[in-house]
């Protein structure tokens, strides 16, 4: 199975589907951290239609699109996070608080179109992931998309706090594997803390990837369970 796995760096998802013997690739506008030759540093809509059975985008940008982040389209922040380029950031602080706003809604039309374009890619089966949608960034978005999937890390064995919402075409949603049991704030503090890492990360240059990491074991039940369906489907089609 070609599997295209979009907007990652980190390359753990991408080798989990490889590590199960699929053609699995990953594409975003940074170079991979693993140093991967099935890495392509480019833009994901250039590849989109390049014969793929299964698409999974994992960390689109998303901080227009989220619920978390509509505020700043009505009052807009005084500084961009780390995700964007170091030129925007210093142009950004520059602008007057007509021009941010402004600057704020092309975002998140920019966002939205990639979202679009991924969503309605020319592959049979894709997964997309992004948090719960603001109102505004779903007026944007095709008439069909689902409501997502939410799922958590300690789903699948990772003893953290961390939703993540997969829109699904074409796949089944995802079963728990290994399902923990999470700790309550107010009777368990400190391992409450240690599973809400992920949210109390330090600001930094670095803590976009932080916050964006696939876990491992939501790697591999993806690539279990998606990979195994797609081969089922496949085996039923060829008799």
């Amino acid at each position: 199975m070609r599997v295209l796995i979009g907007c990652e760096t980190s390359g753990v998802m991408r080798r989990a589907f490889s590590a199960r013997g699929h053609d699995a690739w990953s594409v975003d506008l940074l170079p991979s951290e693993d140093g991967s030759n099935r890495h392509i540093v480019g833009d994901l809509r250039d590849y989109l239609a390049d014969g793929w059975d299964l698409l999974a985008v994992m960390h689109p940008p998303c901080t227009r699109l989220c619920n978390s982040g509509v505020r700043w389209l009505h009052e807009p922040s005084k500084r961009l996070p780390e995700t964007y380029a170091a030129a925007e950031r210093e142009a950004y602080l520059r602008m007057s608080r007509e021009e941010r706003l402004a600057f704020l809604w092309a975002d998140l039309d920019r966002g939205a179109a990639l979202f679009a374009a991924c969503w309605q890619a020319p592959v049979p089966r894709v997964a997309v992931e992004n948090p719960v949608m603001n109102p505004h960034a779903r007026e944007r978005l095709p008439a069909d998309l689902p409501r997502p999937q939410i799922v958590q890390p300690w789903w699948f064995g990772d003893p953290f706090f961390k939703a993540t919402g997969f829109y699904l075409r074409g796949l089944p949603p995802l079963v728990p594997t290994n399902k923990l049991v999470p700790p309550r704030k107010a009777e368990e503090p400190e391992r409450h803390a240690k599973w809400s890492a992920i949210h109390r990360a330090s600001p930094g240059p670095d803590r976009w990837k932080i916050r964006s990491r696939t876990f491992q074991g939501l790697a591999e039940a993806c690539a279990d369970q998606w990979g195994g369906f797609v081969e089922r489907q496949q085996e039923v089609r060829n008799g």
